[in-house]
């Protein structure tokens, strides 16, 4: 399992908690967003998944990984 911390920038509200946690469960990783540092933890299996594809699947929802 890889663990990273991606700065996101965009995140406003519960809703955008929910959206970014719900994308990276759909994607098979673990998330966990802090709202008020602008930060997401995030557990994967890199065999699985590559860190490209969770940061695309941020982006895809409409904020920006920085």
């Amino acid at each position: 399992m890889a663990n990273i911390t991606l700065n996101v920038e965009g995140m406003s509200c519960n809703k955008c908690v929910a959206r970014i946690e719900n994308t990276l469960k759909e994607l098979g990783a673990e998330g966990k967003v802090h709202l008020a540092d602008k930060k997401v933890d995030v557990s994967y299996n890199e065999s699985n998944l590559t860190l490209d594809a969770v940061k695309e699947a941020i982006e895809d929802q409409g904020y920006d990984v920085v």
